[in-house]
């Protein structure tokens, strides 16, 4: 293990996130809301700490292998959500935080998870609501990706780095160069934020509002600026764009690449993993929609339709927009909704979840062992966008499954020798491993009821969600140190 060139790349990456905290000194320069203190420290606090990490082997020209990017990805996740808790920690606005909770607040809003231990947004500066929307954005795409746009001009190669972070059956890229292929990505993020902040503003936010939101939106990550989320501001309008933007970015984004390129939309529809993609969210709707009505919440169709919608498209693409306190609805609609996050957005999206193409692989391969069942020498492929999968990468999916339950069921069993109670468990575990956001039970509202072991353990649950499980794993296993 090269422990060298590991260091001076979490460095070089900390010294270049540094940066990211220069808007938020222009915010609080406009609204002249006290913090331009707050920020510049955390710059200066950050900047020194990734020249710290990088200065001794600055001069380091070592190739890293795929070993050393899955301990980059993963130190730098966790290095990247310490130095993010310097704001939460300086700022007097929030009240008393403690770290636990600062570092929840930002290991929540790098991983796009959305859940938060404040419950006073109304009332906090505009630099400090800024931050935190600049979070999730940012994390919503990867900071890996956009490192290793970077990383090349600085001298480090980030080949390593793209296949510790990205996930998914295929890694196939956009364009021939892996950096082209980073900034091919974060144009696309980037326009659809624009187009995303656009249309809130032209449905009535304001430009603080429309701006956070559609980094929330894009990022898939559920943050807002207001305590009551969407609902906040009470409007079918905004409601129709967060709708619609939060499916786009459910949808993978070299789809996105291979729409823009052809100038067609054809291209979707030919895709296995987002036709079952769209007939699940259509499916979701319709279910929620209809026990609204046939339960009586509301006084007319209509709003039924809006409100069931919309929670549907936000928990099952594991944004975690709140229209309405879909908690206190019928029990089994939000345990629907809940359980739904975990087939969660299609791969290659800024969605959580376990990811749509390996339920309908699992699926498949369910179907596959019924056919085998009842004529056993049959021969039943399982294929995906009319291609045969091979029998090792179903392995992989049946592994990442295995992973997957071990990791909930211990989580959740940590989290109820803390106290809380089933519910509350089940539905946070499920929440923070999903990066979902909102829960039921004690964390249907925020966190901050949650003791500080537990938001530890959810922490930790976020950045498995964020990394897909096998990345923070393999860490643990003992061949990933053996030279």
């Amino acid at each position: 293990m090269q422990l060298s060139i590991v260091s001076k790349t979490i460095g070089l990456l900390l010294m270049i996130f540094s940066f990211t905290q220069l808007p938020p000194i222009l915010v609080s320069y406009i609204q002249n809301d006290g913090e331009i203190a707050t920020f510049i420290t955390a710059f200066v606090f950050t900047f020194v700490g990734g020249l710290i990490f990088w200065f001794p082997y600055r001069q380091s020209r070592k190739d890293f292998k795929i070993r050393e990017g899955v301990l980059i990805v993963v130190c730098f996740w966790l290095v990247l959500s310490l130095f993010a808790t310097t704001p939460f920690l300086l700022t007097d606005s929030i009240g008393y935080l403690s770290f636990s909770s600062a570092f929840f607040e930002s290991m929540s809003g790098l991983t796009t998870t959305g859940a938060t231990v404040i419950d006073n947004l109304d009332q906090l500066p505009k630099s400090i609501l800024y931050y935190r929307q600049q979070l999730q954005w940012l994390g919503g795409m990867g900071i890996i990706v956009l490192a290793v746009a970077i990383l090349p001009l600085l001298g480090v190669g980030g080949v390593e780095l793209y296949h510790a972070e990205s996930s998914g059956i295929s890694k196939d890229r956009l364009t021939p160069k892996l950096r082209q292929t980073a900034l091919m990505l974060w144009k696309i993020y980037i326009g659809l934020t624009i187009v995303c902040a656009l249309s809130y503003m032209l449905a009535g936010m304001d430009i603080f509002d429309a701006i956070g939101h559609s980094f929330s939106t894009v990022a898939i990550g559920g943050f807002s600026t207001h305590n009551e989320s969407i609902g906040y501001f009470n409007s079918c309008q905004i409601e129709i764009v967060a709708m619609i933007f939060m499916l786009l970015a459910g949808v993978n984004f070299s789809l996105h690449f291979v729409a823009w390129s052809n100038l067609s939309i054809n291209h979707y529809w030919k895709d296995s993993e987002f036709k079952a993609y769209a007939a699940i969210i259509t499916a979701v709707i319709i279910i929620v929609v209809l026990l609204l009505i046939a339960n009586n919440q509301y006084d007319s169709y209509l709003e039924s339709i809006r409100h069931g919608a919309f929670q549907a498209i936000s928990i099952a693409t594991t944004t975690g927009f709140a229209s309405q306190k879909f908690s206190s609805w019928v029990p089994v609609i939000p345990t629907i909704l809940i359980i739904m996050s975990f087939v969660g957005a299609c791969v290659g999206s800024t969605g959580g979840g376990i990811k749509v193409v390996r339920v309908l692989v699992m699926f498949r391969l369910g179907i596959r062992e019924i056919k085998k069942y009842i004529h056993p020498n049959a021969q039943v492929n399982v294929k995906l966008n009319h291609s045969n999968l091979a029998e090792r990468t179903l392995t992989s999916v049946l592994g990442f499954f295995s992973l997957y339950i071990i990791s909930f069921v211990l989580i959740l069993t940590l989290l109820m020798l803390t106290g809380m109670d089933q519910v509350s468990a089940f539905s946070s575990t499920a929440a923070s491993m999903n990066n979902l956001g909102p829960g039921l039970g004690s964390v249907a509202e925020n966190y901050s009821s949650v003791s500080d072991t537990a938001k530890w353990i959810l922490s930790i649950s976020m950045l498995i969600g964020r990394l897909e499980v096998l990345t923070l794993i393999a860490l643990f296993h003992k061949s990933f140190w053996r030279y």
